[in-house]
């Protein structure tokens, strides 16, 4: 992978280096890491948002209940001692 260089202020640069240093890293495998949880958590919204638009459908509960049987009941929970 090629180099780039990123302009940022001198202190947006100490406060990345101070959290990546507290993570154990260096700063560009810290600013790797970080894209790659952003882009994962850009996903999981958009997975999130699906997921709601789905089961807000009228019937989906009912059908899903139909099919797998409904949530457990809360009152069958075993408690440990």
């Amino acid at each position: 992978m090629a180099d780039t260089t990123v302009k940022i202020d001198t202190e947006t640069r100490d406060r990345f280096a101070a959290v990546a240093a507290a993570h154990g890293k260096s700063v560009r495998a810290y600013l790797a890491d970080l894209a790659v949880e952003q882009e994962n958590q850009l996903a999981l919204g958009r997975a999130t948002a699906a997921f709601r638009e789905a089961v807000g459908r009228p019937g989906i509960a009912e059908q899903f209940d139909r099919e797998f049987g409904g949530l457990p009941s809360t009152t069958t929970a075993r408690r440990a001692a």
